[in-house]
């Protein structure tokens, strides 16, 4: 069922710091450091073409009440930078809002009324970008489902919807028991990764989601960013990565329909370093063959800001890269993956 959402404020809780799986495989570098950086701050511009000498103080605290929140939960590129243009029209035109711009009529603006009443307006307007917004609420977890694309497959968004209820509410009670039980899903037409995650908002690829449309596990990826919430400066990004796909190996619902699987290790040319599943694989053979929950352990120091580079040695015995030489010579592993078939 379609809730119509009239409150965005929620979205302003939203956290700065963004996660992202940019391709199947791995991101690069630079990527990774792009993501560390702090977001640019929101910003209006009023041109009041009109000359209605409008109260522009009033503007913009509507505008830093509403248009963050959205821009979060809009998707990866939304601009921070908005021009307001206030246009004299005898169209019968109110208010039209969108990514980087604001429109409104100078006679409706000037009528007190409307002016009190700009942040709802604000919110009614930019919540039209949005195809649809559902609200689905379970066993105390809520998801937020705003669909942007109007040829996003429906059962896609069922499939991904049901994957939320199964997987995360496992993960916040086996990992994290203080992660948010509110999260927002968004579909997204001019990403060109697979998902990304910032705060409690997660963003989906319309274009990679068309083409693998049985990749619910994203979901047990991208929702372990959530309950990971390291913030900046825990623990390498490769390893923030490598943890969350070891755990969508774990407890993915469905990695045999999606085609997914932990990749046979190579030569000796990988690094644990190269993230996402190369790293996940190496996550597994430690578990299976040096200490079992010891992965787990990593991940409580990271989000305790206890991790460092000696926290291996003081698990294992070993350090990271000793334990990375003893898998290169004896990598073979015993993997079995998850299957809604089985």
């Amino acid at each position: 069922m379609i809730k119509q959402i009239t409150n965005l404020a929620f979205f302003v809780m939203l956290s700065v710091a963004a996660v992202a799986q940019t391709s199947p495989q791995a991101s690069n570098g630079q990527n990774q450091q792009r993501r560390r950086n702090q977001p640019r701050p929101f910003a209006l511009t009023v041109n009041d073409i009109a000359k209605t000498k409008v109260d522009t103080a009033k503007l913009n605290a509507a505008f830093k009440n509403v248009y963050p929140g959205f821009a979060v939960a809009d998707g990866y590129r939304t601009k921070h930078e908005v021009t307001m243009r206030i246009i004299d029209t005898t169209k019968d035109f109110t208010l039209k809002a969108g990514p980087g711009e604001i429109v409104a009529n100078s006679k409706w603006l000037k009528k007190k009324q409307n002016l009190q009443n700009f942040q709802q307006s604000l919110q009614d307007a930019l919540h039209k970008n949005w195809v649809s917004v559902d609200t689905i609420k379970k066993d105390g977890y809520q998801l937020v489902f705003i669909n942007k694309n109007e040829k996003f497959d429906p059962t896609i968004q069922k499939n991904l919807i049901d994957t939320y209820f199964e997987v995360y509410p496992k993960l916040v009670n086996m990992f994290n028991d203080k992660s948010t039980h509110e999260v927002v899903f968004i579909t997204d037409t001019t990403y060109n990764g697979v998902a990304e995650t910032l705060g409690n908002r997660i963003l989906f690829a319309t274009k990679y989601m068309n083409k693998h449309p049985y990749d619910v596990d994203i979901v047990t990826h991208e929702g372990m960013h959530i309950v990971q919430g390291y913030g900046y400066g825990s623990g390498p990004v490769w390893l923030t990565e490598g943890i969350a796909d070891f755990i969508r190996y774990k407890y993915g619902v469905d990695n045999v329909g999606s085609k997914w699987y932990l990749p046979a290790f190579k030569d000796k040319k990988e690094g644990y370093k190269d993230s996402y599943r190369v790293t996940a694989r190496f996550f597994e053979w430690i578990d299976q063959k040096v200490k079992p929950g010891m992965i787990v352990q990593i991940d409580k120091e990271l989000r305790n800001h206890t991790y460092t580079a000696d926290t291996w040695a003081a698990l294992s015995g070993k350090s990271l890269d000793e334990l990375w030489a003893a898998y290169s010579t004896s990598p073979d592993l015993h993997l079995v993956y998850s299957s809604k078939n089985i």
